[in-house]
């Protein structure tokens, strides 16, 4: 059972490019990608963790590669993981040419730091010859050094020559496989840069508010920055950039696009916050149900409502719902029905029962 969205999102029409088996841009899902923290040359950390970030719901994810270890790793670590791996390069263009031989479907590069034009058609000729696409990062915080004495400080604008800058030198040299961004740690400065961009370019947009800072602070930041845009039916992929582990990037992305609408995957829990009213401990069970349920992949709606004041009405609009009543005579509804009463005891081990019959059935039909 879905909940016919308020407002339908008119997403941009975008083109349409390959990172590996993923399409971004154009009608497709809009992606969430994150980003290895390990030591890329610790090839069986960093495996591990791409484990950790695909289960999550990623459906792509970057490497750093800092060095010529770093970027020769690559071809070990494609051997034992089924996402598209992005290599995050900056400054040497071996690093990129390497990248692209060993695996990489992504580069992450700011051409205009690359190098001169010979490099840069090395790079360019590496990622086409090994079906690789880029990815322009422009940053706030590196901006090239003549457009930063142009326009004195980093602004919208500034952001905006950078992205165009770069997109010339790679359409100069036949290239058009590449997404862009134009990030900045601030929400305001990120917003105005994206939405310029997006009134004088067709290519996909990466979005992310970069270095958005701890878990709390971070994930309301880049809320309320790419939730902003992905309103205005801006963006295609995006990452959520937080000083905590990549698998709660992940996680946070998922929720933002399941918020908006924009992608159905997993449990999708609807829950009061809690009060002297609430027939059993909310807090506590929604939490334990969160860890339980994050198994299933079937975008299913569930909803833990402590009381009768808003109980049914939301029930009445999830797949599975439990509403508290007196004395631990709490009700269950199915497709929003009334089914039973289930005492508190009972109530996680029948949500789970619940929920998982139900995602078997619909993956079934």
């Amino acid at each position: 059972m879905s909940i016919r969205p308020f407002r339908d999102i008119k997403r941009k029409k975008t083109k349409v490019i390959s990172v590996g088996k993923i399409k971004i841009g154009g009608d497709n899902p809009i992606s969430v990608q994150s980003m290895t923290n390990t030591l890329t040359t610790d090839v069986k950390a960093t495996i591990k963790q791409i484990h950790e970030i695909q289960n999550e719901g990623a459906d792509l994810v970057r490497v750093s590669c800092p060095d010529e270890s770093s970027s020769k790793a690559l071809k070990e670590i494609v051997k034992h993981i089924d996402i598209p791996l992005i290599a995050d390069i900056h400054f040497h263009f071996k690093r990129a040419i390497e990248a692209a031989e060993n695996g990489a479907s992504c580069l992450r590069i700011n051409p205009g730091n690359i190098g001169d034009k010979k490099k840069i058609n090395d790079v360019l000729k590496a990622a086409k010859n090994n079906d690789c696409s880029i990815r322009i990062g422009v940053n706030a915080g590196s901006l090239e050094k003549d457009i930063l004495e142009k326009y004195k400080e980093p602004c919208p604008e500034a952001l905006v020559e950078s992205a165009l800058r770069n997109i010339k030198i790679l359409e100069d040299q036949d290239f058009f496989n590449f997404k862009i961004s134009v990030k900045s740690s601030d929400v305001f400065l990120s917003i105005k840069a994206y939405q310029q961009l997006s009134r004088v370019t067709d290519y996909p947009l990466h979005l992310g508010i970069t270095e958005a800072g701890s878990f709390i602070s971070g994930s309301i930041k880049s809320s309320i920055g790419i939730g902003t845009l992905l309103l205005d039916g801006i963006g295609d992929t995006i990452r959520i950039s937080l000083s905590d582990d990549p698998v709660k990037e992940v996680k946070v992305g998922n929720e933002i696009l399941k918020s908006l609408n924009l992608k159905n995957r997993g449990v999708k829990i609807i829950s009061c916050p809690s009060c002297a009213r609430q027939g059993f401990e909310v807090i506590k069970t929604v939490k334990i149900l969160e860890e339980k349920l994050s198994h299933i992949k079937i975008p299913i709606t569930l909803s833990i409502i402590g009381c009768v004041v808003n109980g049914p009405g939301e029930a009445a609009m999830t797949d599975v719902g439990i509403t508290g009543g007196g004395k631990g005579n709490n009700m269950l509804y199915l497709s929003g029905i009334q089914s039973e009463k289930v005492i508190t005891d009972e109530i996680i081990n029948r949500v789970i029962y619940e929920v998982e019959k139900k995602a078997n059935e619909l993956e079934k039909n």
